[in-house]
């Protein structure tokens, strides 16, 4: 099973909470999600994160991605979605290769959710890394019933990179662990936003 590298920078929270609706969590489970059905075609890539949040179960892992031309940095929450830690970076090969990769490394720690970082430009516009990232979420809701959704990923390498050079890690290493330690950038700023509609809900 692979296991987070201690010297990497640790996020989020810590905290022992409520999760999901509001429901407390007592154990985690694996569970698939089954896809939303619009008119009749399967629908589990959301552009609104309260849709995403309706579609997962209250408690499990959500996995971060941060996908880059060449590696794809990855990044897993506890099963209460309070800490994001980065993990590990994968090459990418060939989409088929890298999907069953990113997936079986999710099924090992029973994920409920994936959160794709959506490169925008500093003007919100989106280019073609933007393109590129949701066609790779098309693709890959092909070929698992997990809700995926997006994440903007502005200026997670530079806090990613911050973080590193405040850890005093070499330049070697932050060029090793940059694209992992970015999707957990990715992945603390999904799960601090649910954390505020779970709150929200309780007032």
């Amino acid at each position: 099973m692979a296991t987070p590298d201690p010297r990497l920078p640790r996020l989020g929270r810590g905290r022992s909470r409520r999760t999901g609706h509001g429901r407390r969590a007592r154990r985690l489970r694996w569970r698939r999600s089954s896809p939303r059905r619009t008119g009749g075609n399967a629908v589990s890539v959301y552009e609104d994160v309260a849709e995403f949040r309706s579609a997962l179960p209250a408690t499990g892992a959500l996995m971060g991605l941060d996908l880059g031309t060449k590696t794809i940095g990855l990044a897993l929450s506890d099963g209460l979605r309070g800490v994001a830690t980065a993990m590990r970076t994968h090459k990418r090969t060939k989409f088929g290769v890298d999907a069953q990769a990113l997936l079986a490394a999710g099924e090992e720690r029973q994920v409920t959710g994936i959160v794709l970082g959506l490169p925008r430009n500093m003007d919100g516009s989106e280019g073609p890394r933007a393109q590129s990232t949701r066609a790779f979420a098309r693709n890959l809701m092909g070929l698992t019933e997990l809700p995926i959704t997006f994440w903007d990923e502005r200026l997670s390498t530079i806090a990613a990179e911050r973080a590193l050079l405040a850890a005093d890690a070499s330049r070697a290493r932050r060029a090793e662990v940059i694209d992992s330690v970015a999707a957990s950038y990715i992945l603390q700023g999904l799960l601090d936003r649910l954390h505020h509609m779970e709150h929200d809900d309780e007032r």
